[in-house]
């Protein structure tokens, strides 16, 4: 038997770029009086790895950023904001 890979195609599907933001976390963190970041491992329970990608902006599973709010008291949108990439294709 021969496989062949089928071409993709377009069913008129909008793809968006998102990109989290996670300032919000950083201030809440602040504003509690937390001066160093790895704090949030021991408050939360979070990896290093997590750490590193919030530090990075990147995307985190939801058990993390459901341990993080129950440590800082707060909501999701208290934490972080999701936005559409300027410039990015529709």
């Amino acid at each position: 038997m021969i496989f062949f890979p089928l071409k993709p195609q377009s069913r008129g599907i909008i793809f968006y770029i998102m990109q989290v933001d996670y300032s919000k976390l950083w201030t809440r963190f602040k504003e509690m009086g937390h001066k160093n970041k790895t704090d949030l491992i021991e408050m939360s329970g979070i990896s290093t790895n997590i750490l590193a990608k919030l530090t990075k902006g990147e995307f985190i599973s939801m058990d993390s950023i459901q341990r993080i709010c129950k440590a800082l008291n707060c909501d999701v949108g208290d934490i972080c904001v999701i936005n559409k990439v300027e410039g990015a294709e529709n």
